[in-house]
């Protein structure tokens, strides 16, 4: 198999999509939400907990689909059918999200449906980049896809909510939704896949629920301790997402579009740092630029509280999308050389599993606490803990390092 940036690149693509969709899903499904359910008591806690529906699905079947990747080949490959099914379903589900705005009754099972559709294909997809990279250039690799969607991020916050304000908001959806199909082609017609490592895993298959029983059971723990870690930060950002929309409009008197473009901000310095914590990691230790990038987000949430002036909450969350590159850039290479060869889907579909979880406690633990002091200023202070209790976590990880080339 030789390596190539530019299928990384294209396969970066598809980061862009899974991106873009859900910076679309988490910045206006909520308020659509909060209007249907406004009258109720305990609104926040149900907003919450509805948009955990679709993370019940993804925490079954992202796993599923990852390890049942690792043991599927068809003429289209073995990650590749899965993205053939899900992303035209997904596409269209997502489209139809605004048409049924104003009834909960429908709303709920489509989300549903266009959730399940991505967590088919989430895991695959994501998979394909240890697939066609070495291990001393996942990290570096990872970077560029993450990149490419952090510019999906970026899309939405800066060009979507400037084109696609007011009446116009509702139509990003369907817009979204051309672009996955859009790229789905690209990547169909560019990403051929390597046989290699789907012969390894005939070789030694291995259930999603048993590669989770061996990594409770592992005695050294550095796999436990990561996929632990991997939770606690993604309840802390899951929280935030979920409810930042709702916190600026609280704060300062925001529509929804303008409180997701702040966000956005995020997202850009995200961007910007995406390829040089690869680069960074691969020079200094993922394990070390990680357990920076986790105590720059300790600083940066518990900044927040404090941040009354726009200007200055802009430059936290500058700040905020730097250190959250560090983490999140350099942990799935990480997870991906702890995983056998033979199990890179698998162990993608547990990296989910973990961080599907995280998305359904969060938002309901999130909005039970904001609902019981009545205030959501708590929301940054309970993501700055969450974050400590995952740097406490990572400290006890000491595997996941470029591993040697087998000649």
């Amino acid at each position: 198999m030789k390596f190539s940036y530019g299928k990384i690149f294209v396969l970066g693509l598809g980061f862009l999509i899974i991106s873009l969709t859900w910076s679309v899903y988490n910045a206006y499904v909520p308020p659509i939400l909060d209007g249907l359910l406004s009258h109720l008591p305990y609104s926040d806690t149900l907003v919450g907990f509805i948009m955990t529906f679709d993370n019940i699905a993804a925490i079954i079947l992202i796993p599923y689909f990852g390890a049942l990747s690792d043991s599927t080949w068809t003429r289209f490959g073995r990650r590749m059918p899965f993205l053939l099914i899900s992303v035209p379903i997904a596409a269209f589900f997502f489209a139809i999200i605004p048409n049924f705005s104003s009834s909960l009754l429908y709303l709920i099972p489509i989300i549903v449906v266009m959730n399940i559709a991505m967590a088919a294909f989430r895991a695959p997809a994501i998979a394909l980049m240890p697939d066609l990279t070495p291990s001393n250039l996942r990290s570096k690799a990872n970077g560029i896809v993450n990149l490419m969607g952090g510019f999906g991020a970026l899309l939405f916050y800066f060009i979507f909510t400037s084109f696609f304000s007011g009446e116009q908001t509702f139509l990003a959806f369907p817009v979204v939704s051309g672009v996955m199909v859009i790229v789905l082609i690209a990547l169909f017609l560019v990403i051929k896949e390597p046989m290699d490592q789907f012969t390894a895993a005939k070789k030694r298959p291995q259930g999603i629920t048993q590669s989770l029983l061996r990594i409770m059971k592992e005695p050294e723990g550095s796999t436990r301790f990561m996929m632990y870690a991997i939770f606690m930060w993604f309840v802390g950002w899951n929280g935030v997402e979920t409810f930042f929309t709702l916190y600026a409009m609280d704060k300062w008197g925001l529509e929804p579009a303008p409180a997701a473009f702040y966000l956005g901000f995020f997202s850009l310095s995200f961007l910007v740092m995406a390829i040089p914590s690869g680069f960074m990691a691969t020079k200094l230790g993922r394990k070390k630029i990680v357990r920076a990038g986790l105590i720059g987000m300790v600083f940066m949430l518990g900044s927040f509280y404090f941040a009354s002036p726009i200007p200055l909450a802009i430059g936290l969350l500058i700040l905020g999308g730097i250190f959250w590159a560090l983490i999140n850039i350099n942990s799935y290479p990480m997870v991906a050389d702890m995983a056998p060869v033979a199990q890179l889907g698998t162990f993608t579909g547990l990296y989910y599993f973990f961080s599907s979880l995280a998305a359904i406690v969060a938002p309901p633990i999130f909005g039970v606490l904001m609902d019981l002091v009545n205030t959501r200023m708590i929301l940054f202070p309970l993501a700055a803990l969450a974050y400590l209790v995952a740097l406490w976590l990572m400290d006890r990880v000491n595997k996941g390092e470029v591993q040697p080339e087998i000649s």
